[in-house]
């Protein structure tokens, strides 16, 4: 049966969702998730994507990307996930597919979701038991709004909705970390030990959707 057609919006946002083959793990060393980095920063600049969040798990890959034009978006995830299949087979002596079919894409349609999903996936090491609080995870795009470090591909100053969370960068990266802190506290209190609660900015963020949510879930999970 042929593949759906893909229905793209120029200037449009997308969570991006890649898994290794069977769930299998497609990064090991720190070097491998430096190279994928690497080669999204290069795909991003060759298709005029911007990164506004991003989260590399073990096994699979989470991006937030804004597109000028929509198409393009399948020629970067193709051109970037077959690089990095080239990579990581010569890196292993590995055969065979290393992703799981092709990318999955989800439309974040308005900017007051775009901070609930970054802020979701940035949680994901969390939630896996891979840190202890988001700071701790180095593949993730948290602390260059939580601290304003230089996190290629993520360029802050970018990000529609990140800009009104203070007038200054560190007012924006104070309000940043009490809303994750918030996220972790209503959704995973129990994973949460590093928290205290504010009720900030919520004004900027609504909840992801349970059709969000769901999808996410079902693509990710064990």
């Amino acid at each position: 049966m042929p593949r759906t057609a893909r229905e793209w919006v120029d200037g449009g946002t997308y969570h991006v969702l890649t898994r290794g083959n069977n769930r299998q793990p497609v990064f090991h060393v720190p070097a491998d998730f430096q190279r994928y980095l690497h080669r999204l920063v290069e795909v991003a600049n060759d298709h005029q994507l911007t990164v506004l969040h991003f989260a590399l798990m073990p096994n699979h890959v989470h991006l937030v990307i804004r597109v000028v034009e929509g198409p393009r978006l399948s020629r970067a995830m193709l051109g970037l996930n077959l690089a990095y299949a080239l990579y990581y087979r010569n890196q292993y002596h590995y055969a065979g597919h290393l992703w799981q079919g092709r990318f999955k894409c989800l439309p974040i349609e308005t900017d007051s979701y775009l901070l609930a999903c970054g802020r979701y996936i940035e949680l994901n090491p969390v939630r896996a038991g891979l840190a202890d609080a988001p700071h701790n995870y180095p593949w993730t795009s948290y602390r260059a709004y939580a601290e304003g470090l230089a996190v290629p591909p993520v360029a802050g100053t970018t990000h529609p909705v990140y800009a009104t969370l203070g007038s200054t960068p560190q007012e924006r990266q104070v309000a940043y970390r009490q809303l994750v802190r918030e996220e972790l506290t209503q959704r995973d209190a129990p994973c949460a030990p590093w928290h205290h609660s504010h009720g900030v900015c919520r004004q900027h963020v609504k909840p992801p959707r349970p059709a969000f949510l769901h999808a996410v879930s079902r693509e990710v999970s064990p």
